[in-house]
């Protein structure tokens, strides 16, 4: 199946095939959600069937829009389609940029837009075996710790937000 994602090309939004994208180092959309217990983060390791980054420790979920899909909607339908997670409300917490390489001549260039959604830690999920192998919930604070600690363990994207971006996300966490 041939998956078009918001790219753009030459200035231009254009669909263009996703792993071509990545091949290419294209500058293009992303939704990346964050689900939150309090202090504690929801987090997902990547199943090892994925093209890049398998086995790797992310965020709850992250993906690309469907083109002309509205972000809230793309993060409700991947927190669903990667977790069999529904009935949250994903708040829009801003715009970052980021291109980090994801191993094998792979980069993400992405445009994300983040979004943080309130739970609980005994939320009922139904994981995608294709998207996460498994998935836990961490204090953020042991989360930043163990992202210094062992990064290799861990996506590059979930790394730069926690370095770059957890005032937008963590707001008065980060500040602590």
């Amino acid at each position: 199946m041939t998956i078009l994602i918001p790219t753009w090309v030459e200035g231009q939004l254009t669909p263009v095939e996703k792993l071509d994208a990545h091949m290419r180092g294209l500058r293009h959309k992303a939704v990346s959600v964050f689900v939150m217990a309090k202090s504690k983060v929801l987090i997902q390791r990547r199943a090892l069937s994925k093209y890049h980054t398998p086995g790797l420790w992310a965020n709850t979920c992250c993906t690309h829009p469907e083109w002309d899909e509205d972000p809230a909607e793309c993060a409700l339908r991947r927190l669903n389609e990667e977790l069999g997670i529904t009935g949250l409300i994903p708040v829009h917490m801003g715009q970052v940029e980021y291109r980090a390489d994801v191993g094998d001549g792979l980069i993400e260039h992405e445009v994300v837009e983040l979004f943080i959604a309130q739970s609980i830690e005994t939320l009922p999920m139904n994981l995608n075996p294709d998207e996460v192998m498994e998935t836990r919930w961490v204090d953020f604070f042991e989360l930043k710790q163990e992202v210094a600690d062992y990064p290799d363990r861990f996506t590059p994207w979930m790394r730069i937000y926690l370095e770059k971006h957890a005032d937008i996300l963590f707001g008065n966490l980060a500040a602590a």
